[in-house]
Protein backbone atom coordinates (compact mmCIF):
# COMPACT_ATOMS: atom_id res chain seq x y z
CA UNK A 1 0.00 0.00 0.00
CA UNK A 2 1.77 3.54 -1.24
CA UNK A 3 1.77 6.51 1.15
CA UNK A 4 0.85 9.40 -0.54
CA UNK A 5 1.50 13.51 -0.31
CA UNK A 6 -0.26 15.75 -2.64
CA UNK A 7 1.38 18.98 -3.37
CA UNK A 8 -0.90 21.87 -4.81
CA UNK A 9 -1.29 25.49 -4.16
CA UNK A 10 -4.91 25.27 -5.32
CA UNK A 11 -6.77 24.17 -3.11
CA UNK A 12 -10.01 22.70 -5.05
CA UNK A 13 -7.05 20.99 -7.56
CA UNK A 14 -5.39 19.59 -4.05
CA UNK A 15 -9.02 18.01 -2.57
CA UNK A 16 -10.23 16.37 -5.85
CA UNK A 17 -6.52 14.57 -6.19
CA UNK A 18 -6.62 13.44 -2.70
CA UNK A 19 -10.33 12.32 -3.23
CA UNK A 20 -8.97 10.31 -6.40
CA UNK A 21 -5.69 9.13 -4.50
CA UNK A 22 -8.03 7.66 -1.67
CA UNK A 23 -10.57 5.80 -3.86
CA UNK A 24 -7.34 3.80 -5.65
CA UNK A 25 -7.13 0.59 -3.64
CA UNK A 26 -3.30 0.68 -4.12
CA UNK A 27 -3.26 3.71 -1.91
CA UNK A 28 -2.71 3.78 1.48
CA UNK A 29 -2.68 6.88 2.87
CA UNK A 30 -2.58 10.24 1.24
CA UNK A 31 -2.19 13.85 2.39
CA UNK A 32 -1.60 17.15 1.38
CA UNK A 33 0.14 19.96 1.52
CA UNK A 34 -0.69 23.78 0.21
CA UNK A 35 2.80 24.55 -1.28
CA UNK A 36 6.39 23.19 -2.00
CA UNK A 37 8.14 24.71 1.43
CA UNK A 38 5.31 22.80 3.63
CA UNK A 39 5.88 19.60 1.77
CA UNK A 40 9.49 19.53 2.29
CA UNK A 41 8.98 20.07 5.73
CA UNK A 42 6.74 16.82 5.32
CA UNK A 43 8.79 15.22 3.61
CA UNK A 44 11.92 15.41 6.04
CA UNK A 45 9.97 13.97 8.50
CA UNK A 46 9.29 11.50 6.65
CA UNK A 47 12.91 10.67 5.81
CA UNK A 48 13.88 10.91 9.50
CA UNK A 49 10.97 8.43 10.46
CA UNK A 50 12.75 6.51 8.30
CA UNK A 51 10.86 3.96 5.51
CA UNK A 52 9.11 1.86 7.23
CA UNK A 53 8.04 4.27 10.07
CA UNK A 54 4.84 6.08 10.76
CA UNK A 55 5.06 9.12 9.07
CA UNK A 56 7.11 7.78 5.40
CA UNK A 57 6.25 8.60 2.26
CA UNK A 58 6.57 6.32 -1.03
CA UNK A 59 5.46 9.22 -3.37
CA UNK A 60 5.06 12.72 -4.08
CA UNK A 61 1.84 13.83 -6.54
CA UNK A 62 3.50 17.28 -7.68
CA UNK A 63 2.37 20.38 -8.99
CA UNK A 64 4.61 22.49 -11.00
CA UNK A 65 3.83 26.22 -10.74
CA UNK A 66 2.96 27.42 -7.30
CA UNK A 67 4.14 30.39 -5.70
CA UNK A 68 7.65 30.54 -4.26
CA UNK A 69 9.16 27.34 -4.26
CA UNK A 70 8.06 25.64 -7.38
CA UNK A 71 7.30 21.78 -8.11
CA UNK A 72 10.53 22.06 -10.08
CA UNK A 73 12.82 22.99 -7.56
CA UNK A 74 11.62 20.73 -4.78
CA UNK A 75 11.83 17.60 -7.53
CA UNK A 76 15.72 19.07 -7.42
CA UNK A 77 15.90 19.23 -3.95
CA UNK A 78 14.68 15.62 -3.52
CA UNK A 79 17.22 13.86 -6.08
CA UNK A 80 20.03 15.54 -3.26
CA UNK A 81 18.35 12.93 -0.50
CA UNK A 82 20.03 9.59 -0.09
CA UNK A 83 16.28 7.86 -0.17
CA UNK A 84 14.03 10.39 -1.77
CA UNK A 85 10.18 9.60 -2.51
CA UNK A 86 9.04 8.77 -5.83
CA UNK A 87 7.87 11.81 -7.88
CA UNK A 88 4.38 12.18 -10.04
CA UNK A 89 3.99 15.26 -11.68
CA UNK A 90 0.36 17.03 -11.63
CA UNK A 91 -0.16 19.79 -14.02
CA UNK A 92 -2.05 21.93 -16.36
CA UNK A 93 1.15 23.21 -18.58
CA UNK A 94 2.70 20.33 -20.97
CA UNK A 95 5.82 22.28 -21.54
CA UNK A 96 7.66 21.02 -18.78
CA UNK A 97 7.61 17.39 -19.56
CA UNK A 98 11.51 17.02 -20.27
CA UNK A 99 12.66 18.97 -17.41
CA UNK A 100 10.37 17.03 -15.33
CA UNK A 101 11.53 13.30 -16.86
CA UNK A 102 15.13 14.71 -16.38
CA UNK A 103 14.60 15.03 -12.61
CA UNK A 104 13.79 11.23 -12.82
CA UNK A 105 9.93 11.85 -12.50
CA UNK A 106 7.87 8.46 -12.73
CA UNK A 107 5.20 10.57 -14.76
CA UNK A 108 3.58 13.25 -15.81
CA UNK A 109 0.04 13.62 -15.74
CA UNK A 110 -1.86 16.82 -17.33
CA UNK A 111 -4.80 18.57 -15.69
CA UNK A 112 -7.85 18.22 -15.81
CA UNK A 113 -6.96 14.67 -14.13
CA UNK A 114 -8.93 11.63 -15.56
CA UNK A 115 -9.26 8.68 -12.92
CA UNK A 116 -8.05 6.50 -16.05
CA UNK A 117 -4.96 8.31 -16.14
CA UNK A 118 -4.12 9.07 -12.26
CA UNK A 119 -4.25 5.31 -11.98
CA UNK A 120 -1.52 4.43 -14.79
CA UNK A 121 0.27 6.44 -12.74
CA UNK A 122 -0.02 4.55 -9.53
CA UNK A 123 0.54 1.55 -11.57
CA UNK A 124 4.01 3.38 -12.53
CA UNK A 125 5.07 3.98 -9.33
CA UNK A 126 4.20 0.33 -7.97
CA UNK A 127 6.07 -1.29 -10.36
CA UNK A 128 9.01 1.22 -9.84
CA UNK A 129 9.26 -0.14 -6.19
CA UNK A 130 9.26 -3.13 -7.10
CA UNK A 131 6.09 -3.85 -4.42
CA UNK A 132 3.81 -7.17 -4.70
CA UNK A 133 1.85 -5.27 -5.29
CA UNK A 134 2.41 -4.91 -9.06
CA UNK A 135 2.25 -8.98 -9.53
CA UNK A 136 -1.31 -8.24 -9.20
CA UNK A 137 -2.10 -5.66 -11.81
CA UNK A 138 -2.30 -7.43 -15.03
CA UNK A 139 0.61 -6.17 -17.46
CA UNK A 140 -0.30 -5.65 -21.04
CA UNK A 141 1.87 -6.31 -24.19
CA UNK A 142 2.21 -3.22 -26.18
CA UNK A 143 0.47 -2.92 -29.39
CA UNK A 144 3.67 -3.31 -32.12
CA UNK A 145 1.24 -1.40 -34.85
CA UNK A 146 0.99 1.77 -32.70
CA UNK A 147 2.92 3.52 -29.66
CA UNK A 148 0.80 5.54 -26.95
CA UNK A 149 1.43 9.15 -26.46
CA UNK A 150 -0.02 11.57 -24.42
CA UNK A 151 -2.15 14.87 -25.95
CA UNK A 152 -3.41 17.43 -23.32
CA UNK A 153 -4.13 14.74 -21.46
CA UNK A 154 -5.62 12.89 -23.94
CA UNK A 155 -3.88 8.72 -24.43
CA UNK A 156 -3.55 8.62 -28.51
CA UNK A 157 -2.06 5.66 -30.37
CA UNK A 158 -0.12 6.94 -33.20
CA UNK A 159 0.36 4.29 -36.02
CA UNK A 160 4.06 3.02 -36.28
CA UNK A 161 3.79 3.41 -39.91
CA UNK A 162 3.32 6.71 -39.47
CA UNK A 163 6.36 8.40 -37.61
CA UNK A 164 9.22 9.59 -40.41
CA UNK A 165 12.05 9.80 -38.08
CA UNK A 166 12.58 9.73 -34.19
CA UNK A 167 14.90 12.34 -32.57
CA UNK A 168 16.83 11.60 -29.38
CA UNK A 169 15.92 14.23 -26.28
CA UNK A 170 17.91 12.78 -24.07
CA UNK A 171 16.57 9.84 -21.93
CA UNK A 172 13.11 10.20 -24.33
CA UNK A 173 12.41 10.30 -27.83
CA UNK A 174 10.32 13.23 -29.84
CA UNK A 175 8.24 11.16 -32.86
CA UNK A 176 8.13 12.76 -35.67
CA UNK A 177 4.75 12.19 -38.49
CA UNK A 178 3.77 14.20 -41.01
CA UNK A 179 0.89 15.72 -39.16
CA UNK A 180 3.27 16.68 -36.18
CA UNK A 181 5.51 15.27 -33.28
CA UNK A 182 5.01 13.58 -30.21
CA UNK A 183 7.27 13.52 -26.94
CA UNK A 184 7.47 10.26 -25.40
CA UNK A 185 9.77 8.61 -22.60
CA UNK A 186 11.48 5.75 -24.23
CA UNK A 187 14.99 6.24 -25.11
CA UNK A 188 15.99 6.35 -28.65
CA UNK A 189 18.21 2.70 -28.55
CA UNK A 190 15.05 1.25 -26.96
CA UNK A 191 12.89 2.01 -30.10
CA UNK A 192 16.13 1.49 -32.50
CA UNK A 193 16.19 -1.81 -31.01
CA UNK A 194 11.84 -2.66 -31.00
CA UNK A 195 11.56 -1.01 -34.42
CA UNK A 196 14.41 -2.59 -36.17
CA UNK A 197 12.39 -5.02 -38.06
CA UNK A 198 10.20 -2.42 -39.47
CA UNK A 199 12.69 -0.38 -41.42
CA UNK A 200 13.71 1.93 -38.73
CA UNK A 201 17.44 2.66 -39.17
CA UNK A 202 20.16 4.55 -36.69
CA UNK A 203 21.53 7.06 -39.35
CA UNK A 204 23.28 9.91 -36.49
CA UNK A 205 23.46 9.46 -32.31
CA UNK A 206 20.46 11.78 -32.39
CA UNK A 207 18.22 10.12 -35.27
CA UNK A 208 16.45 7.06 -36.20
CA UNK A 209 14.71 7.18 -39.70
CA UNK A 210 12.32 4.85 -41.19
CA UNK A 211 13.63 3.79 -44.55
CA UNK A 212 10.77 4.05 -46.74
CA UNK A 213 9.84 7.66 -45.48
CA UNK A 214 13.85 8.80 -47.03
CA UNK A 215 12.81 10.60 -50.18
CA UNK A 216 16.64 11.53 -51.01
CA UNK A 217 20.17 10.31 -50.14
CA UNK A 218 22.28 13.32 -50.65
CA UNK A 219 26.39 13.75 -50.96
CA UNK A 220 27.96 17.16 -50.64
CA UNK A 221 31.17 17.84 -49.87
CA UNK A 222 31.86 14.70 -47.64
CA UNK A 223 28.81 14.91 -46.04
CA UNK A 224 25.67 12.61 -46.02
CA UNK A 225 22.22 13.67 -45.50
CA UNK A 226 18.93 12.15 -46.02
CA UNK A 227 15.89 13.96 -47.24
CA UNK A 228 12.42 12.92 -44.82
CA UNK A 229 9.93 14.80 -46.41
CA UNK A 230 10.59 18.23 -46.09
CA UNK A 231 13.22 18.20 -43.48
CA UNK A 232 17.26 17.05 -44.12
CA UNK A 233 18.91 14.75 -41.73
CA UNK A 234 22.75 14.86 -41.19
CA UNK A 235 23.67 11.21 -41.24
CA UNK A 236 26.89 10.37 -39.78
CA UNK A 237 30.38 8.82 -41.16
CA UNK A 238 29.83 5.46 -39.11
CA UNK A 239 25.93 5.10 -40.22
CA UNK A 240 26.76 6.25 -43.82
CA UNK A 241 27.92 2.71 -45.45
CA UNK A 242 25.08 0.84 -44.16
CA UNK A 243 22.28 3.38 -44.73
CA UNK A 244 23.82 3.31 -48.58
CA UNK A 245 23.43 -0.25 -48.57
CA UNK A 246 19.64 -0.45 -47.30
CA UNK A 247 18.57 2.23 -49.88
CA UNK A 248 20.24 0.20 -52.76
CA UNK A 249 18.00 -2.89 -51.37
CA UNK A 250 15.21 -1.05 -50.40
CA UNK A 251 12.32 -2.36 -52.91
Amino acid sequence: MLRALAVDDERPSLEELLYLLNADPRIGSAEGAGDATEALRRINRALESGPHGPEAIDVVFLDIQMPGLDGLDLARLLTGFARPPLVVFVTAHEDFAVQAFDLKAVDYVLKPVRTERLAEAVRRVVEQRGTAAASRIPVHEPDPDHIPVELGGVTRFVPVEDITHVEAQGDYARLHTGRGSHLVRIPLSTLEERWRARGFVRIHRRHLVALRHIGELRLDAGTVSVLVGTEELQVSRRHARELRDLLMRRP
